[in-house]
């Protein structure tokens, strides 16, 4: 009866109750997620808490969430994938009220808080990913990946100015609660699919160990994956991390204002919004090639800063980086659905969001430095180099050719 029901979730589209309840649970996580650090900003403003303090906070989430993630993932192919989704999305209710009384009893709770936040973000991610085709058919996983990242935009570009609205009305402890429940809605709305028993759900540190190393010997397997994996980390790291420090330096020191800062995060937004609109029904034929193309048009990004006088040239860079981040980002998690096992898709996501994302403090943490070291025009070339090189590099295995062990003639 359980393979059977298995059986008629995966028949289900993106219109589906089922896939609906995922998607506002991911959503508001994504909301939650994103927001914390964008409400601790405001109590800087308003001089709740010094910059000194956010940072040592936005840290211990940080270092949360990156522990977290691959124990997450070996739990969530371990276990039940909803319940660790719902466990993790309560743990990180937990921290919220933490950090709030934080505000007013020390920065010691404020980071006990942050941490715990940052261990429940970390965990839901790579089991919410591994969620998706347990909800949708197969045939439905590209526009219900395109459904997800969608989301994610349309909370950029809303997500300012309700939290402000709601910080302004009620107070940021108000705003930080409002988080809270962002949490409690990722944890109790998706739906409950049929999943297969598991002869023991409990973890040691030995069944961690070798769990993980699994995982990664499933990653390897893949070369299309390991390849873009590899140019993946370098955006992010290089790419996002230029633009994320450099960025406002260039916009003020260029025309004194936010002008640039502005327009061009708002062309990121609209593009990305566009190429996931996009990505849901196109197929093209070498869908590997296509989606690796689509990142490497984040170099565009630190080389048009360096012309930063003529403001349409960086907002247009980021507007096609918006499109092709989505054109690559679509495929990537449909691809990487596809062809992993099932019994090992959250470790293998796991793998993908630890290392992607795990760099970028570093990056972020050496941009400047080296821009004062360097220059910072020879820091936007290098990275700006790197992201064009380092997608194009990846498409020379045969299997990146099409994401999958069977490229087409």
């Amino acid at each position: 009866m359980a393979q059977q029901t298995g059986e008629a979730a995966q028949t289900s589209g993106i219109r589906s109750p089922g896939f609906l309840r995922l998607w506002s649970g991911s959503t508001a996580s994504g909301l939650a997620t994103w927001a914390l650090p964008f409400v601790l900003g405001l109590a800087v403003l308003d001089g709740t808490i010094t910059p000194v303090a956010l940072g040592i906070v936005l840290a211990a989430r940080s270092v949360g969430f990156l522990i977290a993630m691959p124990v997450g993932g070996v739990l969530a192919d371990r276990a039940a994938r909803r319940r660790v989704v719902r466990d993790a999305s309560l743990i990180a209710a937990a921290g919220i009220p933490l950090i709030v009384g934080g505000l007013a009893h020390g920065l010691a709770l404020m980071v006990a808080g942050a941490a715990i936040a940052g261990i429940g973000q970390g965990a839901c991610r790579p089991a919410y990913q591994a969620l998706v085709p347990m909800v949708v058919g197969r045939a439905a996983l590209q526009p219900a990946n395109a459904a997800m990242s969608i989301s994610v935009r349309v909370t950029n570009l809303v997500g300012p100015a309700l939290a402000t609205a709601l910080a302004f009305a009620l107070g940021v402890p108000a705003a930080l609660l409002a988080i809270g429940a962002l949490w409690l809605v990722s944890a109790f709305a998706p739906p409950h699919p049929a999943e297969p028993a598991r002869a023991d759900a409990r973890l040691t540190l030995d069944r961690f160990r070798r769990d993980l190393t699994e995982g990664v010997r499933e990653a390897r397997r893949h070369p299309w994956f390991v390849a873009g994996l590899g140019a993946l980390t370098v955006v992010v790291a290089l790419g996002y991390s230029a633009s994320g420090v450099l960025l406002p330096i260039v916009s003020r020191d260029t025309h004194g204002d936010a002008r640039i800062l502005v327009a061009a995060t708002t062309a990121y937004t609209a593009g990305a919004l566009l190429g996931a609109v996009l990505i849901a029904r196109w197929r093209p034929r070498n869908q590997g090639w296509t989606a690796l193309a689509g990142l490497a048009l984040y170099g565009l990004v630190p080389l048009s800063l360096l012309a930063p006088a003529y403001i349409a040239v960086p907002v247009v860079a980021f507007f096609l980086a918006g499109i092709g981040i989505e054109v690559f980002n679509v495929p990537w998690f449909t691809a990487t659905q596809r062809e992993v096992p099932p019994d090992r898709l959250a470790r293998v996501s796991s793998l993908d969001f630890l290392l992607s994302y795990g760099l970028a403090p570093l990056a972020l943490a050496a941009i400047a430095p080296a821009g004062q070291t360097f220059g910072f025009a020879v820091v936007l070339a290098v990275c700006g180099a790197a992201c064009l090189l380092a997608p194009l590099a990846a498409m020379l295995p045969r299997s990146s050719r099409g994401f999958t062990a069977s490229p087409p003639a």
